[in-house]
């Protein structure tokens, strides 16, 4: 029930919403740097890359067919596709207009792709987060309940042991008094009181 409040750091909670853009970035950049050393009007070069986009278009479409299809394995292949093919055409270009365009297009694509992700996400914490509080409150409830009924029970002993310290010194002072005979009250048929002792006299 007391579980740990852990307060996460500000670039944990904004390294997910800038992944898309630092992929797409990133690919961008190596692209370039791909271009400067030789890919520039590389048929070669350009036709690796497209077979590499197709083969990783074609595996998605394969993990995606089916009720065995896996959605992750699916988008990690798209994924893999559209930054093949946007790091060749990068890579191929002469100039930097259609590998800008390019890369807004793929950071937008990545982004409304992720959003819709975040969203389900955040429905899921959201519902965990009511179900946990509703948890809980009533574990809170419980165990008010319980420490009330602990709290009673320990109210009711001490009230038995006061009574019995009670009783036993009055016991012991009807005993100190004077003239005070156990034998005289027996023998007058009286039934017999207990002593501190907890003996019959």
């Amino acid at each position: 029930m007391n579980e740990p409040i852990v307060a996460r750091h500000w670039l944990a909670l904004a390294a997910p919403k800038a992944a898309p853009a630092i992929t797409t970035t990133t690919v961008l950049a190596l692209a370039r740097v791909w271009n400067a050393n030789g890919a520039e009007h590389s048929l070669g070069n350009a036709v690796l890359m497209t077979a590499l986009s197709l083969g990783a278009a074609a595996a998605g479409a394969c993990a995606s067919v089916g009720r065995a299809g896996d959605p992750v394995i699916a988008g990690t292949a798209f994924a893999a596709s559209g930054g093949l093919a946007l790091a060749g055409v990068a890579g191929y270009a002469d100039g930097l207009p259609l590998p800008v365009l390019l890369w807004s297009m793929a950071t937008a694509g990545a982004y409304a792709l992720a959003a819709r992700y975040w969203r389900t996400d955040r429905r899921e914490q959201l519902a965990h987060e009511r179900d946990t509080s509703v948890r809980r409150e009533e574990h809170a409830h419980t165990e008010r309940v319980e420490a009330l009924r602990a709290g009673a029970q320990i109210e009711v002993a001490r009230s038995g042991a006061a009574y019995a310290e009670q009783l036993a010194l009055a016991l012991t002072a009807r005993a100190a008094l004077p003239g005070f005979d156990v034998q005289a009250l027996t023998s007058a048929g009286l039934p017999e009181l207990p002593t501190a002792e907890g003996k019959s006299v």
